[in-house]
């Protein structure tokens, strides 16, 4: 399967984005709102900056406080993006999210922004794929 195809299964495929110099007291409300786990970091909503997550606020409140809230955002995301393209295999992408212990991966092609994938539609299309393979081989047994 191939990252396209789990774009093209997600409900929402838009991308959230916050411009540099937004607080994260901002993106934490974002983040509550919109019931998701990261926004991208972007200065013109086309192209990917960095990225904050969840666990990026967490660490950093545990080392700093509260007082990070009032921070921008560009001081505590990852500015070293693991991006994919359409065409990568969702197989590979599920791998380097395991060894790079993230949960979010920008989809970027030409430079500009096109979405954002999660472990968890990787493992969602794969276990669809899985199923898929599971009817087709009864199918085939059952000689249906």
């Amino acid at each position: 399967m191939l990252v396209h195809n789990i774009l093209k299964s997600k409900s929402d495929d838009a991308v959230v984005t916050v411009p540099p110099g937004s607080l994260v007291s901002d993106a934490v409300k974002i983040l509550a709102e919109r019931k998701i786990g990261t926004v991208v970091v972007s200065k013109d909503g086309k192209t990917a900056d960095g990225i904050l997550s969840e666990r990026d606020i967490v660490r950093m409140l545990s080392k700093q406080g509260g007082a990070i809230l009032n921070e921008p955002v560009d001081a505590f995301m990852t500015k070293k993006l693991v991006t994919c393209v359409r065409n990568d295999n969702a197989d590979s992408i599920l791998q380097q999210m395991t060894d790079g212990r993230f949960r979010h991966m920008p989809v970027v092609e030409d430079g500009v922004l096109i979405g954002l994938i999660t472990l968890g539609d990787v493992v969602k299309a794969r276990l669809t794929q899985l199923a898929m393979e599971k009817d087709a081989l009864e199918g085939m047994i059952m000689g249906h």
